[in-house]
């Protein structure tokens, strides 16, 4: 599946409406970013299954900084919903290949009890 762009209008409706989006905060100026652009893309040709985004900072500055994107790129990665990855920098195709695979073996009951555990412990 080839890389889709996303803005603050369908931002929130990609992420509910799929099982696991891979997004990646980016911009034209950033050498890190075209450097990871290619193997971002080579990646999702390889993971049908998975969305692959990209949030132009330049373009969506509200929506980077909804997310307190301070880094770019800065990748980050929703299961059912959940952020379940975000961090700054570009990955090597390796590891974002490796990545991906990790989220689909994702335990999500697990995750989701440890969210609501987290939610529980700070809530009181």
């Amino acid at each position: 599946m080839a890389t889709v762009d996303l803005t603050a209008d369908t931002f929130e409706q990609t992420i509910v409406d799929n099982d696991i989006v891979l997004v990646d905060f980016w911009a034209a100026w950033c050498g890190p970013c075209r450097m990871f652009a290619p193997w971002y893309e080579e990646v999702s040709e390889a993971h049908d299954d998975v969305v692959f985004a990209k949030v132009d900072t330049e373009q969506e500055q509200a929506l980077a900084a909804s997310f307190n994107i301070r880094s770019i790129p800065t990748l980050m990665a929703f299961r059912d919903d959940i952020l379940v990855f975000s961090q700054p920098g570009a990955l090597p195709k390796e590891a974002l290949t490796d990545l991906v695979e990790q989220i689909k073996a994702l335990d999500m009951d697990d995750v989701r009890r440890q969210v609501a555990e987290h939610e529980a412990a700070h809530s009181a």
